[in-house]
């Protein structure tokens, strides 16, 4: 894809770009909006097909900031750094690394705080560490650096929060006995499992990972099932911790289980499948409503500078911002994805007045 196409479509505030010819990089930064504050979002850096295509990722994954910033109540906008690599980054020399990162850094000193970045594909915490002492607008860092630590136990304490809300409105006031399906047992899905078996839920759960399995299964007494198993397994509540884009209009239709509610990102292939899978009764959380504990734990740490109580409370909080979607769904009769965005939407507005 030409970058003039996704750039020329795409409605947000601004999109810059940089080539470093010495490395080969190119970066783009994409902020999305700053209506209600500084645009946030993560730094991803990964080999893509071409400039065009990590341009549209960037632009793509900051309008999804946008939503997830509000939604969780912070006061910033969303935005999105794509570094596209010439080659992946293990094969990186580690000075070829560190020249890219001060591009980087300079990029962001030059947007002077309109936006603070932090962790995705392919950067940590000790590249923030960089980041944040060559300008300053960075966020997950180390905890050596002054870092909070990570950002998974938030994360899954907030998806923990979503799951309980969206059983109540499936009618399920309590776990203890349902079956869930946690698909991914990484640092979050294993911490949903362990909340969820504390509840007294039937773990079903399954990853690529032969060990991490076994420890779902030795700890937690979970039932492992095969990957590709997943999506045609039924229960009460599917807990999708892995890949996104996995639930199509296909996979929707087809899906045996009463919720849908997990930390992947961007669930749904298709806004359609949000209304397939309410059409058939199935209480959907979405996915940026759900899984936005992260950003509250290391924006609201570093960024804000709350304290860690007021961290947890706002964690809390995503069940009723889902409340309130949910209600706005049933009054509607659409989708709670649909319903979700028009909240988003509704928010912007407030903040343009």
């Amino acid at each position: 894809m030409h970058i003039d196409e996704v750039v020329h479509s795409w409605p947000g505030r601004l999109c810059c770009s940089r080539f470093d010819e010495e490395t080969g990089a190119f970066l783009t930064i994409a902020v999305d909006s700053t209506q209600r504050g500084p645009a946030a979002g993560g730094t991803r850096a990964m080999v893509y097909e071409s400039f065009g295509d990590a341009v549209r990722d960037a632009t793509r994954l900051a309008s999804s900031m946008t939503s997830k910033m509000v939604a969780a109540g912070l006061p910033m906008g969303g935005g999105k750094s794509v570094i596209a690599l010439p080659v992946p980054r293990a094969q990186l020399e580690p000075e070829v690394w560190q020249r890219i990162l001060d591009r980087h850094a300079e990029n962001l000193a030059m947007l002077n705080g309109s936006y603070f970045t932090g962790p995705d594909i392919g950067t940590g915490p000790a590249d923030m560490d960089v980041l944040h002492q060559r300008c300053g607008f960075a966020f997950g860092r180390s905890e050596q650096a002054g870092g909070p630590g990570s950002s998974a136990p938030e994360t899954a304490h907030g998806v923990y929060v979503a799951v309980r809300a969206a059983a109540r409105e499936a009618g399920m006031p309590e776990l203890d006995g349902a079956t869930v399906v946690v698909q991914g047992l990484g640092a979050v899905g294993m911490d949903v499992a362990r909340r969820l078996a504390g509840q007294g839920a039937r773990l079903v759960a399954a990853d690529v990972d032969a060990l991490a399995c076994e420890r779902a299964a030795d700890e937690l007494g979970a039932r492992i099932i095969g990957v590709d198993d997943v999506l045609g397994f039924a229960g009460d509540v599917f807990v999708p911790c892995a890949v996104g884009n996995m639930v199509d209009d296909v996979v929707a239709s087809g899906i045996d289980t009463r919720v849908v509610a997990g930390a992947a990102n961007n669930v749904l292939a298709s806004d359609s499948a949000a209304r397939v899978l309410s059409r058939r009764g199935i209480v959907y959380a979405p996915d940026f409503v759900a899984n936005g504990g992260g950003a509250i734990h290391l924006i609201g740490r570093e960024v804000l500078g709350w304290g860690p109580e007021k961290v947890a409370a706002k964690v809390e909080d995503i069940a009723h911002t889902l409340e309130r979607i949910f209600r706005t769904a049933r009054a509607l009769r659409i989708s709670t994805d649909e319903a979700a965005h028009r909240l988003v939407r509704e928010s912007l507005d407030q903040a343009a007045a």
